[in-house]
């Protein structure tokens, strides 16, 4: 019935800042480390017990189990720890279906703290200004929230529209609420507009085939030559970060192997991370609004299909054959990964859907050393990073290498050499059925 009205149905998440007292914060963060010891409990649980017995209702029972008997699990509410079981079950099933690695033990320090609520009718939604709401978080009570985007509560909200759950995360910058929201919507009439190739890179991010290209305006490099892997934060911040680290080296040099950071260190950390995070957070904007502008001028978008994972592999090599060029490929590495191509892509991918557009890729072998204009691939064309002149007699023609590129992947997509799925990360599945040895 909702296709044949032209409805369909989008999930979406939304993530707002919380506004805590030390009070509350407290309380979230016992729920937090809460969630995280039931987690390594079910883990225990499940590597000990035999195939036979690993059945839901039987974890179900022994975490029940463990909140009566353990008082501080009792800080969790019931439905934040069913969902922490129904999240581990999904690990696994998605560690069989090959989509990723078998679960592990979650440590105290290394992973980010989040409380589950997975029913919406708990939160309670209600706007109360302009620039805040309140939330009903379960044990802990009403909270506000920054409001930045208009949500399906009150009058607006019913079985199509609404809010169905949430999740809090911490991060360095402190405890954020993100909705899962449900919404019908009209189907977006099919994009009109033209079509663009785009080639990702350090030195230009986002190169395109209409020489319509996309730049955050930090450079890559810095004087030296050397790679600035903190582009993102001001002069001011940068010279911070560097004194926090020098700072953090000092300290960690009083402590002796498996002795426990001292209070003073966690501080510096903490400032450290904070930092880092605002650095995220400006670049994951610059995507946002970069990738929406692309997604609303463009009915087709083609990128191509990289893997980006073996792009980043460390160049050392081994004590047999040690590497070339390590600190080098380690600078690229570390340029490669602050741009996030892969973050980009999935942006793109849901955003073009979204406004009428689609997205395609095509294979990246070939794509910089072959010349757009005549098609051949002449050796020494690329004469260097950013100079592209076609050593074709034929041809000669020359221009940016991005912007050539960008220019070969729209091509190969005319040209019918688009992969399918066209879209989104290719994933090798095993059988059902059929488990990983490891696991087994």
């Amino acid at each position: 019935m909702t296709s044949e009205l032209g409805l369909e149905k989008r999930q979406f998440g939304h993530r707002a800042r919380l506004a805590l007292s030390p009070a509350e914060i407290r309380l979230i963060d016992d729920q937090a480390h809460a969630a995280r010891t039931m987690w390594n409990c079910l883990h225990a649980w499940w590597t000990m017990l035999p195939k036979a017995k690993r059945t839901l209702a039987a974890a179900d029972a022994a975490i029940r189990q463990a909140r009566k008997e353990i008082d501080w699990l009792g800080a969790l509410p019931a439905q934040a720890a069913q969902a922490v079981l129904k999240t581990y079950f999904q690990a696994w099933k998605n560690c069989w279906e090959g989509r990723a690695e078998e679960p592990n033990f979650k440590a105290r320090f290394r992973s980010a703290m989040s409380v589950d609520v997975p029913q919406g009718r708990d939160l309670q939604v209600t706007r109360v200004h302009r620039r805040w709401g309140m939330v009903n978080i379960p044990k802990v009570g009403r909270v506000r929230f920054r409001w930045t985007r208009d949500l399906p509560v009150g009058k607006t909200a019913n079985a199509d529209n609404r809010i169905t759950g949430a999740r809090l995360i911490k991060d360095a910058l402190g405890w954020h609420v993100a909705f899962r929201i449900t919404t019908l919507e009209a189907k977006p009439e099919p994009h009109q507009g033209p079509q663009a190739g785009i080639d990702a890179g350090v030195t230009i991010p986002l190169a395109l085939s209409d020489d319509n290209h996309q730049d955050h305006g930090r450079p890559a490099r810095l004087p030296n030559g050397t790679s600035d892997r903190d582009k993102w934060l001001k002069a001011d911040e940068k010279a911070k970060l560097l004194r926090l680290e020098r700072q953090a080296a000092r300290l960690k040099q009083h402590r002796k192997p498996g002795q426990r950071s001292s209070n003073r260190l966690r501080a510096v950390y903490d400032q450290i991370g904070k930092l880092r995070a605002k650095a995220k957070r400006r670049a994951t904007d610059w995507q946002h609004q970069t990738t929406t502008y692309l997604a609303r001028t463009y009915s087709v978008l083609v990128v191509e299909h990289l893997d980006i994972p073996n792009m980043t592999k460390s160049a050392r090599g081994t004590i047999e054959e040690p590497g070339k060029n390590v600190k080098q490929k380690a600078g690229l590495n570390r340029s490669i990964s602050q741009e996030a191509w892969g973050r980009t892509v999935t942006m793109l991918t849901y955003k073009t859907a979204r406004y009428g557009g689609t997205l395609h890729k095509v294979p990246a072998p070939g794509t910089s050393q072959r010349c757009s204009a005549c098609g051949f691939t002449t050796p020494g064309s690329r004469e260097s990073q950013a100079v592209f002149v076609c050593k074709n007699p034929g041809c000669g023609w020359s221009g940016n290498a991005d912007h050539n590129a960008a220019r070969n992947v729209l091509h190969l997509y005319r040209m019918g050499l688009a992969l399918v799925p066209a879209a989104g990360r290719a994933v090798v599945r095993r059988p059902r059925r059929v488990k990983p040895a490891t696991a087994r």
